[in-house]
Formats: structure tokens, C-alpha cells, sequence
């Protein structure tokens, strides 16, 4: 179960005032354990929550259109699944919903976006969790839209396709804010990894796509990266499209001679990439745009395919 939290939050939280807080990201509003927050800034997780000092978590980041969640039931599914495979109680799918319905009760977002966090609640110090329960955190704010076309380098460090975490969706982003780090110095919105075995990966937050041969491309999961809501249904919608998607294990390098390659995950969608690495790519190219009007279509056409 859940932890309980009282049903209303002193707005100066646990660490003083908010006065001083960033507010660089309006339009916030948050939910903790049972609590709407008067202010989403409001400090109210312990300093010794597993997910703050140890990266003990999971979490799903959900589009919302119009303020309505898309594919709201595919997240909650696959938060269940990465909360199960990091040994924590999954979440109750009605509890989130609840959560969820009342961080997107105002305004609505034209475009914007939920965070649900799950983690191993306030343990001690080091990796032994407590025995308080999960902290169930849900956020939601809004999100600008992203450029049609982005550029992405290779990085040198690989993704762990054979460790504990592989294919979670965790709290444990550390790898991922260093690559980052290292795509914005190099002028790239994204950076993409190879797995332990050299084989093309994912992005710190995308799945990968390319064209070779005619035909779309992408990684097997066996590959390490993350089942992607977007990538399944990019895999599902464009299944007739040129023969389908092949879901192949290549070397990173393919993507050296790749004729299109594009990015997909909730906050891109489907992305054309304009130049990888040092190489530039005429984007989006005929299959990758071909996919972005399908993308379009099917998802006005259903908020929770």
C-alpha cells in the first residue's frame, strides 16, 4: 500500500519558506501522497525519501493534449511493470487516475505534460528500504512544443542491457544527465547509446528509428532500451507502411549510413533528425514524414489507443 499523508500541507513545507524557490516553470501543480499542494513548490518529501538519496524509483511521463492524458493506460501499465521489476509495490491504477484528474483540474493545458513518480518512500540512510511504503508523487505542468526536425550525437558510454535495471523506466538518470550534458555542448538535443555488445541502443529519453534498405528500423527490447509507449505505437500504426517496422539488433554504427533516422518518446512524438553526429541528413525523408502524418492521424483520432 500506498503511504497516507494528512490531507493538508502546511505551505511553508518541511525546509522553509518557498519564497526563495525557482519558479522558473509556471503553471506547476502537484499531488503527494493524497495532497493537492497549494503551491507545487511546496517542500514535503523527507530528505531521506529512497528516491531522492538513492535514485529508488520509477516514473512515466504522460503528454497531455487539450488537457486530456494520451495513452494514460499504456504509462500506467508499464509504471506497474518497472515498479514490479525494482521490487516495489505497483501503484493502484484508480489511486493515479484520482491523482492524475486532480493536477489537470484547472485550466486546461493546450499542450503539457504529467510526471507520476513512484518511489521507496522515506528509508534509512544507504540501500535498505523502509518499511513506511511508497511515495506516490504526481505533477503536472505544461510543455513547449518541439522543433519538427533535431539534430543527436553518438556517445562513447554504453547502456547496461544485462543489469538489474535494464528496460525500467527508474529514477536513476544520472548516465543520462551526463550524455545530455554532452549532445547541448555539441549543438544536439539528444544523445544515443550503444549497448554493452556495440549494438544500437536508445537516447537518453527516445527510442531510435532509421531507414535502411527501404524499410523502418529499430531496436529489439532485448537490446536494453526502454519499451517506449510512442515506439510501440509507432511499431503498431506504421505496420503497413513500406512492409512495417524490422526490430533488429545492428551495430551503433548503422546509423553512419542510415538513409533517415528519427527520435520518438512522449515529448517528441515522431522527430526527424536533420544530422547525427558530424553527418547531415535530408529530414524528415519520405518514410519518416510518412510516419509523422499517420502519428498525426491516429493519435487525434484516439487519446488512449
Amino acid at each position: 500500500m500506498l503511504a497516507e499523508s494528512p490531507t493538508s500541507v502546511p505551505h511553508s513545507g518541511l525546509s522553509g519558506p518557498t519564497d526563495s524557490v525557482d519558479r522558473s516553470l509556471g503553471g506547476m501543480r502537484a499531488w503527494v501522497n493524497g495532497t493537492v499542494l497549494d503551491d507545487a513548490y511546496d517542500r514535503v518529501l523527507s530528505v531521506f525519501d529512497h528516491g531522492f538519496t538513492v535514485g529508488d524509483g520509477v516514473f512515466e511521463t504522460v503528454k497531455v493534449a487539450d488537457g486530456r492524458p494520451f495513452a494514460l493506460r499504456r504509462h500506467l501499465e508499464r509504471l506497474a511493470r518497472s515498479a514490479e521489476g525494482l521490487g516495489l509495490a505497483a501503484p493502484d491504477d484508480g489511486r493515479v487516475r484520482e491523482a492524475v484528474a486532480a493536477v489537470l483540474d484547472g485550466p486546461p493545458y493546450a499542450l503539457g505534460r504529467l510526471r507520476i513518480t513512484v518511489t521507496g518512500g522515506t528509508s534509512p540512510p544507504g540501500s535498505e528500504r523502509g518499511t513506511e511504503g511508497p511515495t506516490l508523487v504526481v505533477v503536472a505542468g505544461p510543455m513547449d512544443v518541439r522543433p519538427e526536425l533535431t539534430a543527436v550525437v553518438t556517445v562513447p558510454w554504453r547502456r547496461n542491457d544485462v543489469g538489474a535495471t535494464a528496460g525500467l523506466k527508474t529514477t536513476s538518470y544520472a548516465e543520462n544527465v551526463i550524455a545530455l550534458a554532452r549532445a547541448h555542448e555539441r549543438g544536439a538535443t539528444e544523445a544515443i547509446f550503444a549497448n554493452t555488445s556495440g549494438r544500437l541502443c536508445e537516447g537518453t529519453g527516445s527510442n531510435v528509428f532509421y531507414v535502411r534498405d527501404g524499410r523502418l528500423h529499430t531496436p529489439t527490447l532485448r537490446s536494453g532500451c526502454l519499451a517506449g509507449v510512442t515506439r510501440a505505437l509507432v511499431v503498431e500504426w506504421c505496420a503497413d507502411l513500406a512492409g512495417g517496422v524490422v526490430e533488429v539488433d545492428e551495430p551503433i554504427e548503422v546509423l553512419e549510413t542510415a538513409d533517415e533516422i528519427f527520435l520518438a518518446s512522449t515529448t517528441r512524438d515522431v522527430q526527424a533528425v536533420h544530422r547525427c553526429d558530424d553527418r547531415e541528413l535530408s529530414a524528415p525523408g519520405p518514410l519518416t514524414a510518412a510516419a509523422q502524418a499517420l502519428w498525426a492521424k491516429r493519435a487525434a483520432e484516439d487519446l488512449d489507443p
